[in-house]
């Protein structure tokens, strides 16, 4: 079974110091948001870590500012928390090619969002223009229906098909909900499941093929 995604979105915005607005996503809703205010803006590559490893960003050039962080190496979340521990004060992660654009809404340990690789793009080219590059990040809360993506579509994450060995046979032929999926959550660990994170919460936004089973299990049910 393949996971999809749903008409259910986290909009959170890069708005940059040239006015232009590039969409993201995510489920940041702590203290310490930007609310319209325009903040000094770096690119990770050029303060020692293309994808924000702990441990590897310059606090020097880092400090009091918003950072952009490509994806891959390590867990989104854990970007974040590279940044903070950095002295840095907020996140955009940009897509790379291999990802493309779709978008995954994560409980960010300081106010971040997640932009496709087309943005991401947009993003950088301004920076490298920019004498003196800003930007915030525009949080919106939930969004369902008019305004989203398309859905659904098959989640990047999850099997396309068809099976190389066998072509004739198209699989998954089926998929479920399995991107940005409301769930009960453990106390025992935080929205982020990292150990610097002290929130707690009983529910939380994840995606993941495993939860398709649990999603189509309950729609069977509901209908009857």
């Amino acid at each position: 079974m393949g996971a999809s995604t749903v008409d259910r979105d986290f909009p959170a915005d890069v708005v940059l110091g040239d006015g232009s607005v590039h969409a993201g996503v995510s489920l940041y809703g702590g203290d310490g948001r930007p609310e319209g205010e325009l903040l000094p803006l770096v690119y990770s590559a050029y303060c020692g870590s293309r994808y924000c490893y702990s441990g590897y960003l310059d606090p020097a050039k880092v400090k009091g500012k918003i950072v952009l962080c490509d994806r891959c190496g390590n867990a989104r979340v854990e970007k974040g928390a590279s940044v903070k521990l950095a002295g840095g004060i907020g996140m955009i992660m940009a897509n790379t090619d291999l990802e493309g654009n779709e978008l995954l809404a994560d409980a960010h340990l300081i106010p971040a969002t997640m932009v496709g690789a087309t943005e991401g793009d947009k993003i950088r080219a301004y920076i490298e223009s920019a004498a003196s590059p800003t930007a915030t990040i525009q949080f919106r809360g939930t969004v369902i229906g008019e305004g989203t993506s398309p859905a659904p579509k098959v989640a990047s994450f999850s099997s396309r098909g068809p099976n190389r060995v066998t072509p004739e046979i198209l699989k998954p032929d089926v998929i479920a909900p399995g991107v940005n999926i409301l769930a009960g959550w453990t106390g025992a660990a935080a929205p982020s499941d990292l150990e610097i994170d002290p929130r707690r919460v009983t529910f939380n936004i994840i995606s993941g093929n495993n939860l398709t089973i649990f999603t189509s299990s309950v729609k069977k049910f509901a209908i009857g």
